[in-house]
């Protein structure tokens, strides 16, 4: 069995990518690889170039994800981690794949139509072709399972699409080139919301650093912000249907629920009928609790470029090496003569 799954690399990472994709992947790392699978987590830097970026970023963006995977629990030695750039079979498969997908596969993905927006002929082509790349990611490595959410169901059906055409073109039913990946749909992860406006996700964007619990904030500044977030004066209720209409109790609730491993019913049972008073201090000491080891190990592992080098390196290099049958078989199958 082999998982396979990537995240664009951005900068300031914050409570909200923590718990909205670094923990499933720590998750799936430990239960997976107990029962023998290899988990390959790859950072999606050639994806982040299908929109307009500041290459100086891009770069600090990756090492800067990197730290954060690792001080969050993922182990190189458990895990294959490296990013794609360092991987050239995927741009090359990519590029083999586009024969066989269609345009009017690519011209229904939902993102592409959400991200292009009305000025679709402005948009670059590496946009319009990504999920042939997201295709390659998968079938690459030959992976059974790869985590989707929501927003990434269709590509995945779009990966399984390209993958079953190719083998009825160029393979044959008894020996297809491609495994068709099965999608793993993780726990559902918590909506983190800005702790200035419950109705706007916590974000790297907001002008306001008090919007967010960032990865690299001290225990003083973590409770500093958690008591300064916008709340009502109501007391907490007994029940989740007494925060409807409550966006900011109704987002601190969930972080706690998100970090403490239980639900907003377990909650409110603690603390339904207190007041902010007594819930802001309780939620910050749970997060400094949390957070802390994280912390200090993703600022002790940021800087050390030498060392996150090097975990790429070893990582891209065992990719390169699971990568290599697929894509000389791929190859191969479409009668090109490599040598």
């Amino acid at each position: 069995m082999r998982i396979v799954s990537g995240i664009q690399p951005t900068g300031n990472l914050h409570l909200g990518n923590y718990l909205g994709a670094i923990r499933n992947w720590v998750a799936m790392q430990d239960e997976w690889t107990a029962k023998g699978a290899t988990c390959l987590y790859f950072l999606a830097d050639l994806h982040a170039i299908s929109m307009p970026h500041v290459p100086a970023d891009l770069g600090a963006n990756t090492r800067e994800m990197v730290a954060a995977l690792v001080a969050c629990g993922i182990d190189p030695d458990r895990s294959i981690l490296f990013n794609q750039a360092q991987v050239p079979a995927h741009a090359e498969l990519q590029w083999l794949l586009c024969g066989t997908a269609r345009m009017g596969w690519l011209g229904r993905m939902t993102q592409w139509k959400d991200k292009a927006g009305k000025n679709r002929e402005g948009a670059s082509v590496a946009l319009y072709t990504y999920p042939v790349l997201q295709a390659a990611d998968v079938l690459l490595y030959q992976a059974t399972h790869v985590p989707v959410g929501d927003d990434q169901k269709q590509h995945l059906e779009l990966a399984r699409d390209i993958a079953q055409k190719f083998n009825n073109d160029f393979a044959s039913e008894a020996a297809p080139l491609f495994t068709l990946p099965d999608p793993i749909i993780p726990p559902e992860a918590a909506r983190i919301m800005s702790l200035r406006d419950g109705n706007a996700k916590m974000s790297k964007s907001d002008p306001s650093d008090m919007s967010r619990i960032n990865l690299t904030d001290d225990a003083d500044t973590i409770m500093q912000k958690v008591k300064k977030a916008k709340t009502d004066p109501e007391p907490l209720p007994s029940e989740a249907a007494g925060l409807a209409d409550r966006a900011e109790a109704r987002n601190l609730v969930a972080i706690y629920a998100a970090m403490a491993g239980g639900d907003v019913a377990s909650v409110l049972a603690e603390f339904g009928g207190q007041g902010f008073g007594r819930f802001k201090p309780a939620l910050g000491d749970l997060l400094v609790d949390r957070l802390a080891p994280i912390a200090a190990r993703y600022r002790a592992l940021r800087d050390d470029h030498a060392a996150l080098d090097a975990i790429l390196a070893a990582g891209s290099a065992k990719a390169r090496v699971l990568a290599r049958p697929t894509l000389d078989a791929t190859y191969a199958a479409l009668g090109l003569v490599t040598g």
